[in-house]
């Protein structure tokens, strides 16, 4: 399971938890999971499919690594107020916030995404001029409103360490709408962000004692070698219909969510 997560979650440039979190809460494992566990572990093997999804991308050079670093800033003090709320929130209302939070990632994975090919991206807009040249030589050219830009990425470090996901489900949204990046580029980057809020929500969740080890561990196996094919196959192909059908499962696992919100 979590080989095809880090394929899946380094081709749309999230963190997996979206599909780890639930996974541990429903599925017949030999502990049982409360929301708080499954969002530390979940992060804890976060942290090692960021660092092998962006050792792939810092190959393709699409990794815009100023804006990422500037986002990092406010990522990392918002995942660790995340985790902080994950001991004030009931474990049902947990369950009840991730529930819908998965139907609004499924519903970006059914209408919005795309990662078709760019080759040129005109200017859009006011803001930070950037150009990012990859290793097929695109030319990546966009503009980046920070002002805009950090207090979103704030929001996505919350939602990170709140709900144990690497906060790529909002951040590439980010990064693609609020900041005009090309889609490659912003999964790419959201890789590289992902690395300091996970580590971030992780050191707080581990304080709490929110982290099986030894789950983390077997699942980080799979997400880094998923991960590495993943970012290679994004380079090549369009994920749309892979995007639909994962946003489907996603369905099918908010509605378990809530089943088991209300016992």
């Amino acid at each position: 399971m979590s080989f095809l997560v880090g394929v899946i979650a380094a081709m749309l440039g999230i963190g997996g938890g979206v599909f780890i979190v639930p996974a541990l809460q429903l599925l017949p494992l030999s502990i049982e999971f409360t929301p708080q566990m499954a969002a530390g572990t979940s992060l804890a093997m976060i942290v090692f499919k960021a660092l092998s999804s962006t050792s792939r991308y810092t190959q393709q050079r699409r990794i815009d690594y100023r804006i990422g670093l500037l986002l990092a800033t406010v990522t990392i003090p918002g995942a660790l107020v995340g985790a902080l709320l994950t001991k004030e929130i009931p474990s049902f209302m947990l369950r009840l916030i991730f529930a819908f939070f998965l139907l609004y990632v499924a519903s970006r994975m059914f209408f919005t995404y795309s990662l078709g090919k760019f080759s040129i991206l005109e200017n859009r807009g006011g803001g930070w001029s950037r150009c990012i040249v990859d290793s097929d030589d695109n030319v990546y050219q966009y503009s980046a409103n920070m002002a805009i830009g950090l207090p979103l990425g704030f929001l996505a470090g919350v939602s990170s360490g709140l709900l144990g996901i690497g906060g790529g489900a909002l951040m590439v949204p980010i990064l693609h709408f609020a900041l005009c990046f090309p889609m490659h580029l912003a999964v790419a980057t959201s890789a590289f962000t992902m690395i300091f809020t996970s580590i971030s929500g992780t050191t707080t969740h581990y304080y709490a004692g929110n982290i099986q080890f030894d789950y983390a561990l077997i699942l980080s196996v799979g997400v880094v070698v998923g991960a590495q094919i993943g970012a290679h196959v994004a380079k090549r192909i369009s994920s749309k219909n892979l995007q639909r059908v994962f946003g489907g499962i996603l369905v099918l696992m908010s509605i378990s969510m809530f089943l088991k919100s209300f016992g």
